[in-house]
């Protein structure tokens, strides 16, 4: 160890410069450049390595570091050595240096094949544009999704509301079916009653009634042509109803009118008014004689609102012969009861009947409210939201007590 710091024997390198100013300068000089240089990359190299302490290789950042601080110590001490001649120390900081750039060269090589697969700063790049259009995508793709999960929402809700309304709309037409059948009970007791006290006899009895029975039978199978709907046109209602009339007596029997749908009660009470219509007809009336004719004629006047109204017309013709007989068969009976009271009751209209010159004249007023097809799932409520829940019938049937049929004989 003392002979690293014995340098009595040993000459100054100025002595080599001949201590020339320029020479000692030059070489002062350019070595102390060196020093600071090389004692500036390493502090450089540690602060990078301290604010970047997720760097991969911080050894290898290391090793350089500690070279090039090695490399700048020796020429610090070429520095010395013009003045004072430590030759020694500086052979064995030169030592130091050689070690440690071996190290440094040989794991520099080892580590070529990794620092070689490190992507470049163009691949970097390249790498972010292809991430950055797959994100892209992505995004689209999320929106997409999303975009359908609102679509499918939007139906889902659409399609529970309208489970929800058919729902709702079955069980309104539950009630309403509950509510009809009522009611038709209540019309079939009520003809049943006031037909028994009208007939003389059962044979009589059962032929009135029965023809009644049907007359509403062909009106609720007019409105039940169409299971999807609830009403009937007013043309089918009584075409059905005078087709046997029609096709027996063919052109004396006309029926013209504008095309109007009605609800099932209408129906009802309309079938029955020309199922009586017609059977006085038939028996005393125009079709009881040889050129009688029957024109069905109806029209509707005023605005197509609430204050609308439809006109029923039976008019027969050629029918005088009969005149006296049918007015005496009809007149304080049901079926004058029927056509002047209980139908016009029942549709909240008036009703004129009446023997002109050349026949019989009906003429049914009814508000067009109270006709009109219903609105699909209003309870209880025809198109225009009038109610037509109330049996009026029952007025008719009420005051006559238990059916009691009359005595065959």
């Amino acid at each position: 160890m003392q002979a690293l710091f014995d340098y009595a024997s040993y000459m100054p390198h100025g002595y080599c410069l001949y201590w020339q100013p320029w020479l000692v300068i030059l070489y002062a000089g350019s070595d102390l450049l060196i020093f600071l240089a090389y004692s500036a990359i390493p502090i450089a190299l540690l602060m990078f390595l301290r604010r970047r302490p997720d760097l991969r290789y911080r050894k290898l950042v290391a090793l350089f570091a500690a070279f090039i601080m090695l490399c700048g110590i020796t020429h610090l001490i070429s520095i010395l050595t013009l003045w004072v001649p430590i030759y020694p120390l500086h052979g064995l900081v030169k030592l130091f240096t050689g070690i440690v750039s071996a190290i440094t060269a040989v794991v520099l090589f080892s580590l070529i094949p990794r620092l070689v697969a490190i992507p470049s700063p163009s691949q970097l790049e390249e790498a972010n544009a292809q991430l950055r259009a797959e994100v892209a995508a992505h995004e689209r793709t999320l929106a997409q999704l999303q975009e359908a999960q609102r679509d499918l929402e939007a139906k889902v809700r659409k399609r529970t509301g309208e489970l929800t309304e058919t729902n709702r709309r079955l069980t309104v037409v539950t009630r309403e079916a509950v509510h009809r059948g009522r009611n038709l009970l209540t019309v079939v007791d009520s003809l049943a009653r006031q037909t028994a006290r009208s007939a003389p006899e059962i044979d009589t009895f059962l032929e009135r009634f029965s023809g009644r029975i049907h007359a509403l039978s062909n009106a609720t199978a007019a409105v039940m042509d169409d299971p999807s709907s609830a009403y009937a046109t007013l043309d089918s209602v009584v075409r059905r109803q005078l087709q046997p009339i029609t096709e027996t007596y063919g052109e004396r029997v006309v029926i013209v009118g504008p095309a109007v749908e009605i609800n099932n009660e209408a129906a009802q009470q309309l079938a029955l008014a020309t199922h009586e219509l017609a059977t006085n007809a038939v028996k005393y009336g125009a079709l009881a004689t040889l050129g009688g004719t029957v024109r069905l004629a109806w029209e509707i006047s005023g605005e197509p609102a609430a204050d609308a109204t439809l006109h029923f017309v039976w008019q027969e013709s050629d029918s005088s012969v009969h005149a006296a007989r049918e007015e005496a068969s009809t007149s304080g009976g049901f079926g004058t009861t029927l056509l002047t009271r209980a139908v016009p009751a029942m549709l909240h209209g008036t009703a004129q009947r009446n023997h002109e010159a050349g026949g019989l004249h009906y003429e049914l007023t009814i508000p067009l409210a109270r006709i009109v097809a219903e609105i699909p799932g209003a309870e209880g409520k025809d198109r225009l939201g009038l109610d037509l829940t109330d049996n009026i019938w029952e007025n008719f049937a009420s005051p006559f007590g238990p059916l009691s049929l009359p005595s065959v004989g």
